[in-house]
């Protein structure tokens, strides 16, 4: 990731935060439009798991300087996901509604083809971790 693209999502992602729950609400909202057979894996209360997305990627963004403390975070986050039942073909869909839910909410001239990029970029970083992280935890629960 090259330091234009820190700068896009910092950018990007100040503009988001006053909208943080406007941006948490369209992004799920999208999500189970997208697979609605996802709907299913939110039980509890959906304003804290709108926090807790805003969360983690406010960690992220905080992070991309020091992407050696962004790692363990995100590795962690993997194994319970895993857990959860996420398999890997989920985590394009989140991506497609993360990347619409920007869109949507900062207008095309702040959240621009180079944004997307940048955000596509992190949130590839992210994923790949996360997965890995899941798949270790799913052959780690297998041999016992």
């Amino acid at each position: 990731m090259t330091p234009e693209q820190k700068d896009l999502i910092v950018q990007s992602f100040s503009d988001v935060k006053p909208r943080a729950v406007e941006v948490a609400a369209a992004f799920y909202a999208r999500l189970f439009t997208l697979d609605p057979t996802l709907r299913p894996m939110f039980l509890g209360d959906m304003k804290s798991q709108q926090k807790k997305l805003m969360d983690v990627l406010s960690t992220a963004v905080d992070s991309l300087e020091r992407l050696d403390e962004l790692v363990p975070v995100l590795w962690q986050l993997g194994k319970r996901h895993g857990g959860y039942g996420v398999q890997d073909a989920h985590y394009d869909t989140v991506a497609t509604a993360l990347l619409g839910a920007l869109e949507a909410e900062l207008g095309p001239e702040a959240f621009t083809a180079a944004h997307k990029a940048a955000w596509t970029d992190v949130y590839t970083l992210m994923a790949t971790v996360m997965k890995q992280a899941a798949s270790e935890g799913v052959v780690a629960r297998g041999r016992r």
